[in-house]
């Protein structure tokens, strides 16, 4: 008689193999057509980015290319990016996700807590899912953002094996790893950086130095305690 853990093991192993299967090819990176398939992207924020320019607005793409956005409460934008063109983006590899239409069939090691958080079968359906769960959330930038919006749906997909996605580590993910669209995209990312910079100096002194970088340090501090130490601040 076959072992209870070698049946579960074979089937584990032909769920994963038929999931597998279903990742269809995708279309090329365009970033004149605006279509970033499977990709976390980002964009500078009007005046929050010219005083702290490693913050941004992100989304997260179908794998038609289309972009999804939390831009607004109630409201989760489809194919029209708000805040501008595409600066920056990163392609996520979707064999590192857990597609799991049973219990049985998870390719990651949380099985029940990913079940009851939310499982997809395909990377548009994990997407699908957040975007109807942030249609009935209220929009905040301190609180419930657009990186919310993305944090859930990779913990959706378990990315990386990981269901600890937040508004830090998916900021991060972009800033270390993520590509720039053209060197216009630098540009127009820190060139207002420089300029408010530049003209604080000439006007105020080195004071307003302090003064600007403390802006984008207390909101570092800020999401950190939110993140780690009180999780209940930044419940989305």
């Amino acid at each position: 008689m076959m072992e209870p853990k070698e049946a579960y093991d074979i089937e584990r192993m032909t769920s994963t193999q038929n999931i597998q299967h279903e990742l269809w090819p995708l279309d090329e990176i365009d970033p004149k057509k605006a279509k970033f398939p499977c990709c976390i992207v980002w964009t500078p924020l009007p005046v929050v980015s010219w005083l702290a320019p490693f913050i941004g607005h992100v989304g997260i793409c179908r794998e038609d290319g289309d972009i999804l956005d939390f831009s607004g409460s109630n409201f989760v934008n489809v194919d029209d990016f708000a805040f501008g063109p595409v600066a920056r983006y990163l392609q996520i590899d979707r064999k590192q996700c857990c597609f799991a239409p049973n219990l049985g069939s998870h390719t990651c090691k949380h099985g029940y807590k990913h079940s009851e958080f939310g499982t997809a079968i395909t990377w548009d359906d994990a997407l699908q899912s957040s975007s109807r769960y942030f249609e009935h959330k209220t929009y905040n930038l301190f609180t419930c953002n657009c990186h919310s919006f993305v944090a859930n749906s990779l913990n959706r997909l378990c990315y990386g094996g990981s269901m600890s996605w937040n508004m830090i580590n998916v900021a991060g993910l972009v800033l270390l790893k993520g590509h720039w669209v053209d060197a216009t995209s630098v540009l127009r990312s820190f060139l207002p950086f420089v300029l408010v910079l530049a003209l604080g100096v000439a006007m105020v002194g080195w004071p307003f130095v302090v003064a600007l970088f403390s802006f984008p340090l207390l909101l570092l501090v800020w999401f950190i305690l939110g993140s780690y130490c009180f999780k209940t601040l930044l419940e989305c």
